[in-house]
C-alpha cells in the first residue's frame, strides 16, 4: 500500500455532524440506497452474485475488491447502464429502473475515463451538469427566448458555485482538452456535483493520479460531502485512500460480497485479508 490513511485527510471518516444520525420527524428514511439480492452473468459467468447492502443517507461508502471482483459492474447496475437477471435497486424506498431517470431522482455518475466535452470551457463543461432541469424547448434554447435565458443564467450561476468549492476558478475559461490530467478529473467531479446529486457514484476518481493529487481529490471529496451534504459511494483500489476517507466499506470478490461493515471491522476481517494478500500490511 502506497499511501497512508493519516497523510491523505486530516479528519476522521464520516466527519460531518449529521452523518448516520438517525432521522427526526417527517425526514426521509435513513437508507438511500438499497440493493437487494442483485445477480448479473454475462456468458454464463457471473459479474455479480445475490449481491445485498444499504448504503445510508449522508455516508462515505467504498465499493472494493481484487481486479474482476464486481465493483464497476455493481455501479453499472445502480445506474441502470446494466439489467441484473435478478434483485432490484431501490433509491429512497423506490425500484430504479433505467439510466434516464437517475438525474431526475438525485443520483450523478463519474466514469473510469474521463467523459467531458474537450473542446468546451471548464465553466461550459460544468453549467451542463445542471441541464436536467431544463424545462425550455428545444427552440426557445435555439433561439435563446422564453424560458431559455434564464436557465442559462441559473446554470452558470451554479456551475460557479462547484467550481469555486473545487478550487478551479482560475481555469473557468481554459479550454477541457488542454488541461493537465489531474485537473480533468476534478472538471469531471465538478460536473457531477453541479446536478446537486443526493447520490454521486464515482468509478475510481483517482485512477492515474499522483500522491498529491489524490490528497487534493480526497480534500474536495470531503468538502462536497460536508458542505453539499452528497452522499458518496466510490470505487478505489487505493486503501490508504478507502481507509481514510470512508465510514462503510463493502468488500466483492469473484462477484460476491465477502464482508460489509466499517473500515476497521473490514480491514480485520480474515476473508478480506485473503482476498488481499499483503494490501493491508503498513
Amino acid at each position: 500500500m502506497t499511501t497512508t490513511p493519516s497523510a491523505l485527510h486530516g479528519s476522521s471518516p464520516g466527519s460531518s455532524p449529521d452523518s448516520g444520525s438517525p432521522p427526526g420527524p417527517g425526514q426521509p428514511p435513513d437508507s438511500l440506497l438499497d440493493v437487494r439480492r442483485v445477480s448479473l452473468a454475462f456468458d454464463g459467468i457471473h459479474a455479480l452474485d445475490d449481491v445485498s447492502f444499504e448504503v445510508r443517507r449522508g455516508e462515505v461508502c467504498a465499493l472494493i475488491g481484487p481486479n474482476g471482483a464486481g465493483k464497476s459492474s455493481m455501479l453499472n447496475v445502480v445506474s441502470g447502464l446494466y439489467a441484473a437477471q435478478q434483485g432490484e435497486v431501490r433509491f429512497e424506498g423506490q425500484v430504479l429502473s433505467g439510466a434516464r431517470e437517475l438525474s431526475r431522482r438525485g443520483i450523478a455518475r463519474t466514469f473510469q475515463n474521463i467523459a467531458l466535452f474537450r473542446g468546451m470551457t471548464v465553466l461550459e463543461n460544468v453549467a451542463l451538469g445542471s441541464d436536467f432541469r431544463a424545462r425550455s424547448t428545444f427552440l426557445e434554447q435555439a433561439l435563446r427566448v422564453g424560458r431559455a435565458p434564464r436557465e442559462e443564467r441559473r446554470a452558470r450561476d451554479e456551475a460557479e458555485v462547484i467550481i469555486q468549492l473545487l478550487d478551479i476558478a482560475g481555469h473557468r475559461d481554459d479550454v477541457v482538452g488542454r488541461l493537465p490530467y489531474g485537473l480533468q478529473k476534478r472538471v469531471e467531479l465538478a460536473r457531477a456535483l453541479s446536478a446537486r446529486p443526493k447520490l454521486l457514484l464515482l468509478d475510481e476518481p483517482m485512477a492515474g493520479m499522483t500522491f498529491d493529487e489524490k490528497r487534493d481529490m480526497c480534500r474536495y471529496l470531503m468538502d462536497a460531502h460536508e458542505k453539499l451534504g452528497t452522499t458518496l459511494v466510490l470505487i478505489e483500489h487505493d486503501l490508504g485512500v478507502v481507509m481514510d476517507l470512508s465510514d462503510h466499506v463493502i468488500v466483492l470478490d469473484y462477484g460476491r460480497k465477502i464482508a460489509d461493515g466499517s473500515p476497521e471491522a473490514v480491514r480485520a476481517d480474515a476473508a478480506v485479508v485473503r482476498a488481499y494478500v499483503g494490501s493491508f500490511e503498513t
